[in-house]
Protein backbone atom coordinates (compact mmCIF):
# COMPACT_ATOMS: atom_id res chain seq x y z
CA UNK A 1 0.00 0.00 0.00
CA UNK A 2 1.39 3.28 -1.00
CA UNK A 3 1.98 5.99 1.30
CA UNK A 4 -0.48 8.57 1.51
CA UNK A 5 2.27 11.01 3.54
CA UNK A 6 4.76 10.67 1.40
CA UNK A 7 5.00 13.46 -0.36
CA UNK A 8 4.66 16.21 2.44
CA UNK A 9 8.43 16.95 3.80
CA UNK A 10 8.56 16.09 7.85
CA UNK A 11 9.36 19.31 9.89
CA UNK A 12 10.81 17.14 12.68
CA UNK A 13 11.75 13.06 12.58
CA UNK A 14 12.57 11.36 15.30
CA UNK A 15 13.26 7.82 16.25
CA UNK A 16 11.89 7.49 20.19
CA UNK A 17 13.79 4.03 22.01
CA UNK A 18 10.95 1.47 22.89
CA UNK A 19 8.55 3.66 20.85
CA UNK A 20 8.84 4.11 17.17
CA UNK A 21 9.78 6.39 14.36
CA UNK A 22 7.87 9.84 14.96
CA UNK A 23 6.98 12.52 12.23
CA UNK A 24 5.34 15.83 12.84
CA UNK A 25 4.01 16.60 9.05
CA UNK A 26 2.38 20.03 8.18
CA UNK A 27 -1.05 19.62 8.29
CA UNK A 28 -3.54 19.66 5.03
CA UNK A 29 -6.72 20.70 5.61
CA UNK A 30 -8.60 19.04 2.92
CA UNK A 31 -6.84 15.78 2.86
CA UNK A 32 -6.45 14.92 6.58
CA UNK A 33 -10.40 16.58 7.50
CA UNK A 34 -12.41 13.18 6.99
CA UNK A 35 -9.57 11.42 9.98
CA UNK A 36 -9.21 14.58 12.34
CA UNK A 37 -13.51 15.18 11.97
CA UNK A 38 -13.03 11.04 13.89
CA UNK A 39 -10.85 12.09 16.34
CA UNK A 40 -12.68 15.47 17.19
CA UNK A 41 -16.21 14.56 17.03
CA UNK A 42 -15.57 11.59 19.74
CA UNK A 43 -16.95 12.21 23.60
CA UNK A 44 -12.89 12.04 24.48
CA UNK A 45 -11.89 14.76 22.44
CA UNK A 46 -15.15 17.58 23.68
CA UNK A 47 -12.19 19.34 25.19
CA UNK A 48 -11.39 20.43 21.87
CA UNK A 49 -13.95 22.52 20.96
CA UNK A 50 -14.95 20.96 17.93
CA UNK A 51 -17.79 18.46 19.20
CA UNK A 52 -20.59 18.92 16.91
CA UNK A 53 -18.76 19.93 13.52
CA UNK A 54 -18.97 18.30 9.99
CA UNK A 55 -15.52 17.20 8.24
CA UNK A 56 -16.11 20.69 5.87
CA UNK A 57 -16.46 22.87 8.83
CA UNK A 58 -13.60 21.08 10.26
CA UNK A 59 -11.52 21.45 7.18
CA UNK A 60 -12.10 25.05 7.27
CA UNK A 61 -10.92 25.86 10.39
CA UNK A 62 -7.41 24.50 9.29
CA UNK A 63 -7.79 26.26 6.08
CA UNK A 64 -8.22 29.10 8.41
CA UNK A 65 -5.30 28.45 10.02
CA UNK A 66 -3.35 27.57 7.05
CA UNK A 67 -3.15 31.39 6.66
CA UNK A 68 -1.87 32.76 9.72
CA UNK A 69 1.74 33.87 10.40
CA UNK A 70 1.58 32.92 13.91
CA UNK A 71 -0.77 29.42 14.48
CA UNK A 72 0.60 26.12 12.70
CA UNK A 73 -0.94 22.83 12.85
CA UNK A 74 0.32 19.07 12.00
CA UNK A 75 -0.50 15.35 11.58
CA UNK A 76 1.97 13.38 13.95
CA UNK A 77 2.89 9.83 12.65
CA UNK A 78 4.08 6.96 14.71
CA UNK A 79 5.65 3.86 12.42
CA UNK A 80 3.69 6.08 9.32
CA UNK A 81 0.09 6.13 10.49
CA UNK A 82 -1.76 9.17 12.27
CA UNK A 83 -1.17 9.57 16.04
CA UNK A 84 -1.66 12.81 17.19
CA UNK A 85 -2.74 16.69 16.04
CA UNK A 86 -0.80 19.22 17.13
CA UNK A 87 -1.15 22.98 17.23
CA UNK A 88 1.28 25.52 17.75
CA UNK A 89 0.76 28.98 18.49
CA UNK A 90 2.87 32.27 19.59
CA UNK A 91 1.21 33.37 22.50
CA UNK A 92 1.22 36.92 21.67
CA UNK A 93 -1.09 36.30 19.29
CA UNK A 94 -3.55 34.08 20.81
CA UNK A 95 -6.13 34.73 23.79
CA UNK A 96 -3.60 32.99 26.08
CA UNK A 97 -1.62 35.87 25.91
CA UNK A 98 -4.15 37.59 27.93
CA UNK A 99 -3.35 35.72 30.75
CA UNK A 100 -0.09 35.75 31.72
CA UNK A 101 3.54 37.40 31.26
CA UNK A 102 4.19 35.93 27.78
CA UNK A 103 8.30 35.74 27.77
CA UNK A 104 10.22 35.44 24.68
CA UNK A 105 10.92 32.23 23.37
CA UNK A 106 7.57 30.78 24.68
CA UNK A 107 5.52 29.10 22.57
CA UNK A 108 1.97 27.74 22.64
CA UNK A 109 0.92 24.00 22.16
CA UNK A 110 -2.65 22.49 21.80
CA UNK A 111 -2.46 18.45 21.04
CA UNK A 112 -5.24 15.99 20.61
CA UNK A 113 -3.61 12.15 20.34
CA UNK A 114 -5.39 9.99 18.36
CA UNK A 115 -8.10 7.33 19.73
CA UNK A 116 -6.42 3.79 21.16
CA UNK A 117 -7.55 0.98 19.28
CA UNK A 118 -9.77 -1.55 21.00
CA UNK A 119 -8.52 -4.35 23.09
CA UNK A 120 -4.41 -2.39 22.96
CA UNK A 121 -3.07 -1.40 25.33
CA UNK A 122 -0.96 1.61 25.09
CA UNK A 123 1.27 1.60 28.58
CA UNK A 124 3.44 4.82 27.89
CA UNK A 125 2.20 5.54 24.03
CA UNK A 126 1.29 9.36 25.13
CA UNK A 127 4.51 10.04 27.32
CA UNK A 128 6.62 8.84 24.65
CA UNK A 129 4.50 11.43 21.50
CA UNK A 130 4.35 14.19 24.02
CA UNK A 131 8.48 13.71 24.41
CA UNK A 132 8.66 13.97 21.16
CA UNK A 133 6.52 16.93 20.67
CA UNK A 134 8.21 18.70 22.97
CA UNK A 135 11.90 17.96 21.30
CA UNK A 136 10.05 19.18 17.98
CA UNK A 137 8.85 22.56 19.48
CA UNK A 138 11.69 23.32 22.10
CA UNK A 139 14.78 22.30 20.11
CA UNK A 140 13.44 22.15 16.90
CA UNK A 141 11.67 25.37 16.72
CA UNK A 142 14.62 26.65 19.12
CA UNK A 143 12.43 27.86 21.61
CA UNK A 144 12.97 28.10 25.33
CA UNK A 145 9.46 27.15 26.77
CA UNK A 146 6.39 25.29 26.15
CA UNK A 147 2.97 27.16 26.81
CA UNK A 148 0.40 25.02 27.44
CA UNK A 149 -3.76 25.77 28.49
CA UNK A 150 -5.86 22.73 28.92
CA UNK A 151 -9.99 23.53 30.17
CA UNK A 152 -9.15 22.62 34.26
CA UNK A 153 -11.87 20.10 34.04
CA UNK A 154 -9.61 18.12 31.66
CA UNK A 155 -8.14 16.25 34.49
CA UNK A 156 -6.45 14.01 32.32
CA UNK A 157 -4.66 16.70 30.61
CA UNK A 158 -3.72 18.55 33.31
CA UNK A 159 -2.69 15.38 35.14
CA UNK A 160 -0.66 14.17 32.06
CA UNK A 161 1.09 17.34 31.33
CA UNK A 162 2.27 17.49 34.89
CA UNK A 163 3.79 13.68 34.51
CA UNK A 164 5.42 14.65 31.70
CA UNK A 165 7.89 17.23 33.81
CA UNK A 166 5.63 20.64 33.07
CA UNK A 167 5.24 22.89 36.45
CA UNK A 168 1.92 23.72 36.87
CA UNK A 169 0.83 27.84 36.79
CA UNK A 170 -2.49 29.88 37.10
CA UNK A 171 -5.76 28.79 36.46
CA UNK A 172 -7.13 31.18 34.15
CA UNK A 173 -9.86 32.27 32.30
CA UNK A 174 -9.38 32.38 28.55
CA UNK A 175 -11.84 35.45 27.12
CA UNK A 176 -14.25 34.37 24.60
CA UNK A 177 -12.95 35.36 20.66
CA UNK A 178 -16.14 36.52 18.34
CA UNK A 179 -14.39 37.06 15.22
CA UNK A 180 -15.80 36.39 11.33
CA UNK A 181 -13.41 33.64 10.66
CA UNK A 182 -12.93 32.43 14.26
CA UNK A 183 -15.17 31.51 17.38
CA UNK A 184 -14.23 30.20 20.63
CA UNK A 185 -16.28 30.36 23.96
CA UNK A 186 -14.66 31.05 27.14
CA UNK A 187 -12.60 28.56 28.37
CA UNK A 188 -11.02 27.85 32.20
CA UNK A 189 -7.50 26.88 32.01
CA UNK A 190 -4.99 25.34 33.74
CA UNK A 191 -1.92 26.86 32.73
CA UNK A 192 1.62 24.89 32.52
CA UNK A 193 4.51 25.16 31.10
CA UNK A 194 7.67 23.04 30.19
CA UNK A 195 11.34 25.16 29.90
CA UNK A 196 13.61 23.54 27.88
CA UNK A 197 16.49 23.48 30.53
CA UNK A 198 13.80 21.65 32.45
CA UNK A 199 13.38 19.29 29.46
CA UNK A 200 16.70 18.69 28.18
CA UNK A 201 19.16 20.09 30.67
CA UNK A 202 21.12 23.33 30.67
Amino acid sequence: MSDPYASRTAVHEQTVDGFGAVRVLPLDPAADAPLLHRWVSEERAVFWGMNGLTAQQVAEVYAHMDTLDTHHAYLVLKDGEPAALLQTYEPEADRVGDCYPVEPGDIGVHLLIAPADAGRPRTGWTAALVGAVVAYVLLGLDRQRVVVDPDVANEKAVARFLRQGFTAGPEVVLPEIDLPDVYLPEKKARLAFLTREAAFGG
